[in-house]
């Protein structure tokens, strides 16, 4: 089964329970590691998440998964905070998280450059800005490669 398909069945099962409590999906990864098949969460809710948190959903997400049984080997579920360098991977996050310290990576070079680090000044349409030091960066929400958070000192 090719893994964007069975995530997308993945988000399915785990949406309502997360819904319900009060999280957010942050991200979701299935992938291999040296030992063996890992899938990881990263949730969120305002206030933050504690590690209370994280076993509650891990003892609930594990019994539904278990059920449904989609996932066709064994794996180690992971469930945590996304921490304070966030990533960013819906536009709603980059309505959420304006006036924010935002470190971005593009695909490909925007004037000449490819990593952006500045104070996130929202999404309009389908450009994110950013203010560096010198300017109003306008990236194209589909050239960024990755975006997060980053720690404000």
């Amino acid at each position: 089964m090719k893994s964007e398909k069975l995530l997308e069945e993945i988000r399915e099962i785990i949406m309502p329970i997360l819904i319900s409590q009060g999280f957010e999906l942050v991200d979701l990864e299935y992938q291999r590691e040296s030992r063996g098949w890992v899938l990881r969460l990263f949730i969120d809710q305002d206030g933050g998440i504690h590690l209370d948190d994280c076993s509650e959903v891990s003892r609930e997400l594990s019994a539904v998964l278990d059920v449904q049984d989609v996932i066709p080997h064994s794996y180690t579920l992971e469930v945590s905070s996304p921490g304070l360098t966030r990533p960013m991977k819906k536009r709603e996050d980059f309505e959420k998280y304006q006036n924010r310290l935002v470190k971005i990576r593009t695909f490909q070079p925007i004037a000449g450059q490819r990593n952006f680090k500045g104070i996130l000044r929202g999404i309009e349409g389908e450009t994110v800005k950013v203010e560096t030091a010198d300017r109003v960066q306008e990236i194209p929400f589909r050239f960024i490669a990755k975006a997060n958070l980053e720690i404000e000192i």
